[in-house]
């Protein structure tokens, strides 16, 4: 019985093939897009789906060699969350990407996939007066050269307790 609800409760967190994009363009350059201003626009919703967020974020993008550094403000219409965040990313000689920032748990890993980009990681999520540790699986689509669609999946237990969606757009 306990295997049969471990292989249940598996299934029950997204995950996304990225070679399925491989090919897909446009291709997404993850520094050549974030080098920059950049406008966001998400929200949050729980797992049925009811929108819990609403939010803005600028966001103030520095390429200096292999690094990318994303200086993050929020603002909220609906909930309420984290006012700041400094992300500093790293692309690897191997093509893979490692970042964190100051309210993420251990590093931050990611990986290019054509017009695609994963990105995951671990944090300890305040909501009301608790808080969760969760994992976020994030997928940015490249839309075009100026814009992308990321979907967040966060996961606790190996199940998707609520998605973010943010539209991005460089300035």
């Amino acid at each position: 019985i306990l295997l049969t609800m471990l292989l249940f409760l598996g299934g029950c967190a997204t995950t996304l093939d990225g070679t399925r994009y491989l090919s897909q363009e446009p291709r997404f350059d993850l520094f050549n897009f974030f080098n920059g201003d950049v406008r966001a626009w998400g929200i949050v919703q729980n797992r049925s789906g009811e929108v819990v967020q609403r939010f803005e974020v600028d966001i103030d993008g520095n390429v200096s060699g292999q690094t990318l550094t994303l200086d993050e403000t929020f603002r909220y219409s609906l909930g309420d969350g984290v006012k700041e965040r400094v992300w500093t990313i790293t692309r690897e000689d191997d093509g893979s990407y490692v970042g964190g920032a100051g309210d993420i748990l251990g590093p931050a890993s990611g990986s290019s996939y054509g017009n695609a980009f994963r990105w995951t990681y671990a944090m300890d999520l305040p909501v009301e007066d608790q808080t969760y540790r969760v994992k976020f699986d994030d997928w940015i689509f490249a839309l075009d050269d100026r814009r992308i669609l990321n979907r967040s999946y966060i996961q606790k237990f190996g199940l998707d307790v609520a998605e973010v969606t943010i539209f991005m757009e460089r300035r």
